[in-house]
């Protein structure tokens, strides 16, 4: 049997990030603690190097790859492209918070530049085996960033749990893989949904192997009633790791169920809809509700996480290439967002003090009126507050999931929305109308005062000019 070498061109962006990561892991060996800003350096400049190789390499036509287990399509890269900034942009905020408490350290950004691997993968898995290896390189690499903080009982607390229940998330995705295998004789998703066609819903173990899947990934998502870990790792973990944790991973956890349920499972679409149902109700309620009570702002985003997974569900389990291009706005934008909150947290604290509580941020707009501004922007945008992306984003969404007649859905999505709004504005009215429980005067990089102004502003104009982003995901789909 001969062998026939795979064509690597399409996987060029992935290859020089894993031998960039390796290069950055074993220059850092030899720097001492005071030259630690090169690992810094080069772990963007190697973010910033895979953006523009995704950019130059973009996909005109799909590419499957690497014995089929690999595939290069637009939306793949136009996905890899925002993982890049949004992770370029956790390093960035953090890097000040890191050194301020002694955790600026080669391991945060190695880690960090593995998990990007992993999602990558995920991106681009074409196959069952893919889609586990991108997910156990993610997950392997945040279980340990989580831990980073080695002298923090409550981060250790949390890596543990995220380890154990990602463990079993693990297990039973790995049990509807073999399932689905053993239904269809194959892991190739293409096979796979070849196989979906022809046998339907007459074959038991491949619908059972499909719950499995949908359990697994509800987990990787953060959807309730899979959510138990969540609020738990965003409020143990370093606020660098949170920020990490709950933006870019978000955008992979996306592709993979559009790989996986629409690409592999498209033709069981009215079984894993109605699981999608359930998941995106329960998580858009208790989501919402349940973050009205926190008094801890990392946990209170932690919830509101949760209801904004259910909102990119709603698209989803619509069924239609308008669904799936507004969630896939939603998703993007709701990263935007997530980035410029912990932006914010991050860049409050300092020294000895984590500006955890909502009370932290009482006055801000006395100390620094452009950073309640930026605050108040990301605020809004998440509570769906009219010329804002994140009122665009559901907007398109609700509007994909009247179109395929279920209003009621669309209704309950409006109606905790509305409720969620209390929590954001809630932010907003500390900010503004309490008065300063400290008066320190907040120190800003100018490239951090750049970025988070960026972020900021991006919102704003994505909620006025949504048509550019959003043919972008509409073609990117299409392709």
């Amino acid at each position: 049997m001969n062998f026939v070498a795979p064509d690597f061109m399409p996987v060029l962006p992935e290859i020089f990030l894993l031998t960039m990561t390796c290069l950055v892991l074993v220059i850092d060996v030899f720097l001492e603690q005071r030259q630690r800003h090169i690992t810094y350096g080069l772990a963007q400049l190697t973010l910033l190097g895979v953006a523009l190789l995704v950019l130059l390499t973009y996909a005109r036509a799909p590419t499957t790859t690497m014995f089929g287990h690999y595939v290069k399509d637009a939306m793949g890269d136009l996905l890899k492209f925002c993982i890049c900034l949004a992770s370029a942009a956790a390093f960035l905020y953090s890097r000040d918070y890191l050194r301020q408490r002694d955790l600026f350290k080669g391991e945060y950004y190695v880690l960090g530049l593995f998990g990007v691997l992993g999602m990558m993968v995920m991106v681009s898995a074409h196959s069952l085996l893919s889609v586990y290896l991108g997910l156990e390189l993610l997950s392997l690499s945040l279980y340990a960033l989580v831990a980073v903080d080695r002298d923090s009982p409550v981060a250790s607390e949390a890596a543990m749990k995220y380890f154990v229940l990602g463990s079993l998330a693990s297990g039973m995705l790995l049990y509807g893989i073999s399932m689905v295998y053993g239904a269809t004789g194959s892991i190739d998703l293409q096979v796979v949904a070849d196989a979906v066609a022809r046998q339907g819903t007459n074959d038991l173990v491949l619908v059972f192997g499909l719950v499995f899947l949908v359990v697994g990934l509800s987990f990787k998502l953060g959807a309730v009633p899979f959510h138990m870990w969540l609020p738990d790792v965003y409020q143990g973990a370093p606020t660098s790791v949170t920020l990490y944790v709950g933006s870019a991973p978000k955008l992979a956890a996306f592709a993979l169920v559009m790989r996986v349920l629409v690409d592999g499972f498209g033709n069981l679409q009215g079984d894993w809809q109605q699981m999608l149902v359930i998941l995106s109700v329960l998580s858009i309620a208790l989501g919402n509700l349940v973050a009205i009570v926190q008094s801890n702002i990392k946990r209170m985003l932690a919830y509101s996480t949760i209801s904004h997974v259910g909102f990119l569900l709603l698209g989803i389990l619509a069924g239609t290439p308008e669904g799936y291009s507004a969630s896939m706005f939603y998703i993007i934008v709701y990263v935007l967002m997530a980035v410029g909150a912990f932006g914010v947290v991050i860049l409050l604290s300092r020294t000895g003090f984590e500006a955890e509580n909502i009370d932290d941020f009482k006055g801000l707009n006395d100390r620094s009126p452009w950073l309640a501004f930026v605050m108040m922007v990301v605020m809004m945008s998440m509570a769906g507050v009219p010329f804002m992306a994140g009122f665009y984003a559901k907007w398109v969404v609700l509007q994909a999931i009247v179109d395929v007649g279920l209003v009621w859905l669309a209704i309950v999505g409006v109606l905790f929305s509305v409720i969620g709004a209390f929590y954001y504005l809630r932010v907003v009215k500390c900010m503004y109308f309490d008065k300063p429980e400290r008066n320190e005067l907040i120190e800003v990089g100018r490239d951090v005062e750049i970025a988070i102004s960026a972020n900021g502003l991006l919102l704003i104009i994505l909620g006025l000019y949504p048509t550019a982003l959003m043919t972008w995901c509409s073609t990117a789909l299409l392709n």
